[in-house]
């Protein structure tokens, strides 16, 4: 079989392949294995143009036995580390006889996984630390302190704010679930965002009053359509003014703001700006890349101390990217942060 014949017969194939004969070169590759190998490879021995030594294992191991081998090749792919799975199979036709070398990309795969493990180690350590302190009170109320009212009713007390924050935990990881589960499904209905975010800041009131922080809004008087899924939307706004209050600091405002934009630059067309500004300590602008990111806390200790899950922002991501909105975040030290959603108008 000639080159030719043999890239053609490469060229048909969806994945990138080349072709290596008994005498050890490379014969054929088609344009997906040129580049991801560089031009470079055809013509030489497999040997020299493919350096890493469990690929070179896989193609020698099938050659001498004739039975085929399963291996994977790293390579740096501009900024990120990119994972194939290479699969060798011996052929023996009329006219052509070697190896048949096949690279699959499972770099989002691989990703995928890791985020799953990531995921499960982190919520691992979130419910352990609660379950840990649960487990040494209950043994402290049957030993020690079983005779010590005064002890019993502070003991019962941590034990049922670890039981919160356990229970916070659960329903924050349930929410997720639902929302990751309904992000490409687009709503259908209408919501008032106006009327929404004044029944949420009605709803934050007393919770406001006990933190010391003063609510304040710049609503307009009419109605504010946009399309989305009210629950989802009011859990959005709750989370952000939530998250305001509980950072802001006492003797701060956190400002509820809603602007109609008849042509935002963002989504390229009519939008919906909803902000919630704190004046709180501000973020260093090196976390506000990853402040999305599941249980990414600035300040991991306060934010347990109040309460914090360190899933809110990545639910309100996900409600975001359902409704094809954009979210920005605007904050500097000591200059308080804002949150800004940008929705689609209706």
């Amino acid at each position: 079989m000639t080159d030719t014949s043999i890239r053609n017969l490469l060229d048909a194939l969806p994945l990138a392949a080349l072709f290596v004969d008994t005498q050890d070169r490379i014969v054929g590759a088609n344009a997906g294995a040129l580049a991801l190998l560089g031009e470079h490879v055809a013509g030489r021995y497999y040997v020299t143009a493919l350096r890493q030594p469990d690929l070179l294992d896989a193609i020698e191991s099938c050659g001498r036995r004739q039975i085929a081998r399963e291996t994977r090749y790293l390579l740096r792919d501009g900024e990120r580390d990119a994972t194939y799975v290479v699969k060798c199979g011996w052929i023996d036709a009329a006219d052509l006889r070697g190896v048949l070398v096949s690279f699959k990309d499972v770099s989002d795969l691989e990703a995928a996984g890791q985020m799953r493990r990531d995921f499960v180690a982190n919520v691992s350590h979130e419910l352990r630390t609660p379950l840990t302190a649960l487990m040494g009170f209950i043994e402290t109320l049957r030993g020690p302190a079983r005779s010590d009212p005064v002890a019993q009713e502070r003991f019962l007390g941590i034990m049922q704010a670890e039981a919160e924050r356990m229970e916070r935990l659960v329903k924050d990881l349930l929410s997720l679930s639902r929302v990751e589960a309904q992000e490409r499904m687009r709503p259908a209905e209408e919501v008032d965002l106006a009327a929404l975010a004044r029944s949420v800041l009605h709803g934050f009131a007393p919770v406001a009053h006990e933190a010391g922080v003063a609510l304040a809004h710049e609503l307009p008087a009419g109605a504010c359509m946009v399309p989305g899924d009210e629950d989802q939307l009011r859990q959005l706004i709750s989370n952000l003014v939530e998250n305001a209050i509980k950072y802001g600091g006492a003797g701060g405002s956190v400002t509820l703001s809603l602007v109609v934009s008849p042509r935002d630059a963002t989504l390229r067309g009519p939008a919906v700006v909803l902000s919630v500004r704190d004046e709180g300590q501000g973020i260093d602008p090196i976390h506000i890349p990853r402040l999305t990111e599941r249980f990414y806390r600035v300040d991991s200790h306060r934010s347990r101390q109040v309460g914090g899950t360190g899933l809110g922002l990545a639910i309100v991501k996900h409600i975001v990217s359902r409704h094809r909105g954009r979210l920005r975040i605007d904050s500097e030290p000591g200059q308080g942060s804002t949150f800004t959603v940008i929705l689609p108008a209706a």
